[in-house]
């Protein structure tokens, strides 16, 4: 599959949809793929703001197939990754798209963590995720030969894929059905039509428009948002919430030389500390044969910021002006510090690392490629946690669902989420 797949449209004003899906990342290809299978008889479009699709979150993440070991039992998170894991599985059999089941050690390197790691494992249990296993430090070094632990939980079905070309090609079973992809399009206004201004017969059919940022105008009688960095913008922009706030988080990661890519053979994870509010930095090959360490975590000055001095007026105030960003940095400041540090020096991160792997040196790593995260939060500094679907009121609110959160793993569940979401739509909508 060649990126772009979008049809490059010659565009008419009076385009009209039955849906418009704004966001061309994972979960808004996934859902307009699953609400356009439900409902053939619909008429879809999806609207991206870049050229091509998936550029954005989709893009820039590990690539890690998530099994579902990390989350709440009976939580959305917990139901939706293990589905979804499976239904990414199947579907990439079915598309031929290249994955590796490589599996996960999740290590306890101190003795502190092993009743972490034991938790983890009972939680994974009742999660359903199949084929979980705590080993002893021999075993650990049976699996991955040049890591040191003292107990690990091992995750055998966690896997890695190239996100980006499952997107793209959830994006092609979507045009293949009849959608529209329509790129190039940024969303800056969603208002009611008034009645007169296309006949009442069209502005009562479809009521709603969608113009863009070069005055391009979509009409449409739903509109689902996808907006990931921009999702409390879209909403903000139809009369909706302002709330939950999106905060970037930028993650650097760093690469080991290809030389030394035989001291990885699968996702190698710390156990994660209940104080901080990321993972942590691990071990993560990828589909080119790539072995990629970190990421860390730290404010991000630009939503699409992925590079160390990107920098965005707007973003910047609207981070740091908010309360809840405020919050969670004076609860996390010696955390965030150690973020920071740790992503200027190279040498801080990898002894971090070393804990894992005592071989690694500060010489078998390059500086590698970035991701930001839209990290959703409230106004007492609470990292929104679960998934957040909002709505209006009025004409525009009633015909509007936001996907206002779907947080990490949402790539891994994303399948599972389109399900989801698609019920929420034919329920609000009555499709």
């Amino acid at each position: 599959i060649t990126p772009p797949l979008a049809n490059q449209l010659a565009f008419q004003t009076d385009d009209s949809f039955d849906v418009a899906v704004i966001g061309g990342g994972i979960v808004g290809l996934a859902s307009a793929r699953e609400l356009i299978l439900r409902h053939p008889n619909l008429t879809f479009t999806l609207l991206e703001k870049e050229k091509e699709l998936s550029l954005h979150q989709t893009g820039h993440n590990s690539g890690v197939i998530h099994s579902g070991i990390y989350y709440t039992p009976g939580s959305l998170k917990a139901q939706l990754c293990v589905r979804g894991a499976m239904l990414t599985y199947q579907y990439c059999q079915k598309k031929g798209v290249p994955y590796k089941k490589c599996g996960k050690l999740i290590v306890a390197v101190e003795r502190e963590e092993i009743p972490r790691l034991k938790a983890l494992y009972e939680r994974g249990q009742v999660n359903n995720v199949q084929d979980l296993r705590l080993i002893d430090a021999k075993a650990i070094r049976e699996k991955e030969p040049y890591c040191r632990g003292i107990m690990a939980l091992d995750s055998p079905n966690t896997g890695i894929v190239d996100w980006q070309l499952v997107a793209l090609t959830y994006g092609k079973d979507f045009q293949e059905a009849g959608g529209t992809v329509i790129t190039d399009f940024e969303a800056s206004d969603i208002k009611v039509a008034a009645e007169s201004a296309a006949g009442s017969a069209e502005g009562l059919k479809y009521p709603i428009i969608i113009k863009s940022s070069q005055g391009k105008e979509v009409r449409c009688r739903f509109v689902l948002t996808c907006g990931g960095l921009y999702s409390d913008r879209l909403s903000e922009i139809s009369g909706c919430s302002s709330e939950p706030r999106i905060v970037p988080f930028r993650g650097d990661y760093l690469v080991l030389k290809p030389e030394k890519n035989y001291l990885v053979r699968g996702n190698i994870y710390p156990v994660p500390n209940p104080r901080f509010p990321f993972l942590g930095f691990h071990f993560t090959p990828r589909m080119d044969g790539s072995v990629w360490l970190g990421p860390n975590a730290v404010l991000a000055f630009k939503r699409e910021g992925y590079k160390l001095f990107d920098f965005d007026t707007q973003d910047f105030v609207n981070a740091v002006s908010y309360r809840g960003l405020q919050k969670l940095v004076m609860k996390n400041i010696v955390y965030g510090m150690g973020e920071i540090y740790r992503g200027v020096f190279t040498s801080a991160q990898v002894k971090n690392l070393q804990k894992f792997i005592p071989e690694l040196s500060p010489s078998d790593v390059l500086r590698g490629p970035s991701g930001v995260r839209a990290q959703a939060l409230d106004a007492e500094g609470n990292l929104v946690d679960d998934f957040v679907f909002d709505g209006g009121k009025g004409e525009l609110g009633s015909r509007i669902l936001h996907v206002r959160n779907a947080p990490s793993p949402a790539a891994s569940s994303s399948l599972a989420i389109a399900e989801m979401i698609a019920d929420e739509l034919e329920k609000r909508f009555q499709l």
